[in-house]
């Protein structure tokens, strides 16, 4: 049974801290700037010449260009959040030598063997563990005795239901399926962890490479520096 490793909660200077700094500097700024822009446009209106108006024109023309200032603003602080929530890292490069741990259900075979982490969120009687391959078909499965809430491993020995060993560098999928003394589903969380051996692109994604295959740098939970 092994744990999952302690969140890295040392903090660090990154590129996406110092553009998050440089937006909220900007929204500050432009508040104080809307709150003039108010000021002025009203004291405008009070002071224009009634026989001679202020051109509605260059009125609209004003408040658009405040209200695009805002939208860009705006803009910028969705991406940021977009580019934080999918990957938490701001340098995938950095991570690696580094033991991670990633919530997947995927696992490469090597070296004749898988080995999947998955922690339940309470007590089991008993768990269907199945590992499927990249198709979606059943290649092994086995049953548990009862299972106490909390961290779970499998290890695989890369055998199918008819004991052949398959060969090594397929991705395959485990499948947890744990019921309590009353029959009710037990929620489970699969995950794997491993030193972090290179960082690959597919389609503009980052993936990590661990264990032998590679994960969504998306699905990297924790980081540890490895002793």
């Amino acid at each position: 049974m092994t744990t999952i490793p302690p969140v890295n909660t040392t903090p660090v200077n990154t590129p996406t801290s110092s553009t998050a700094a440089t937006t909220a500097a900007a929204q500050q700024s432009l508040a104080g700037d809307q709150q003039s822009f108010l000021a002025l446009l009203t004291a405008q209106l009070k002071n224009q010449d009634p026989t001679a108006p202020m051109d509605s024109n260059q009125f609209t023309q004003q408040l658009v260009a405040m209200t695009g200032v805002q939208q860009q603003i705006t803009t910028n602080n969705l991406l940021q959040d977009l580019v934080n929530n999918q990957s938490g890292f701001s340098d995938p490069v950095s991570l690696i030598g580094k033991t991670a741990t990633a919530t997947t259900p995927d696992a490469t075979l090597q070296s004749g063997q898988a080995t999947w982490q998955y922690s339940l969120s309470g007590a089991a009687a008993g768990a269907t563990l199945q590992v499927l391959d990249s198709k979606g078909a059943l290649v092994w499965q086995t049953t548990t005795g009862a299972l106490s809430a909390g961290p779970q491993t499998l290890n695989w020995n890369g055998q199918n239901l008819a004991g052949i060993q398959q060969p090594d560098g397929g991705s395959y999928t485990l499948q947890v399926v744990a019921k309590d003394a009353s029959g009710a589903s037990v929620a489970s969380q699969i995950y794997q962890s491993g030193l972090v051996t290179s960082i690959q692109e597919n389609n503009g994604s980052p993936l990590v490479g661990l264990n032998g295959g590679y994960v969504p740098l998306s699905s990297i939970t924790t980081v540890t520096a490895s002793s």
